[in-house]
């Protein structure tokens, strides 16, 4: 398993933040998960570009940090769904803001995100 050679900064509520999501596909996990989508292979089908092992690492991250619970159903096969906690419910108004910049803003972001991989200098 990964092991920190440094500590994180943990100064003020965006180093916290920042701590907690940070992570490729956190926040859609948590947004998909808010949606419904609680099983794995769902959440897979939702993110097709993250591999497996990725989401169920995100998965156990969001987890450990009490923003989602983990259900184990005893059946055969093992059936395991993911539900919000009431604590990473308190984060979907924020989700839903980020989401709303974005649209507002995408046409806008896109060219900066494809100026910035094509090398171009900024205009």
């Amino acid at each position: 398993m990964y092991e920190r050679k440094i500590l994180p900064n943990l100064n003020c509520g965006l180093d916290l933040i920042g701590e907690v999501l940070y992570g490729k596909w956190k926040i859609r996990l948590l947004w998909f998960i808010h949606q419904g989508h609680q099983r794995p292979s769902e959440l897979q089908r939702k993110i097709p570009d993250a591999t497996r092992r990725v989401l169920n690492m995100q998965l156990k991250e969001l987890e450990d940090h009490e923003l989602i619970q983990k259900k184990i159903y005893a059946v055969v096969p093992p059936k395991v769904e993911y539900s919000l906690t009431e604590f990473g419910k308190t984060l979907v108004p924020v989700i839903a803001m980020l989401g709303t910049w974005g649209d507002e803003n995408e046409a806008r972001l896109r060219e900066l995100i494809l100026r910035r991989l094509d090398g171009s200098p900024a205009a």
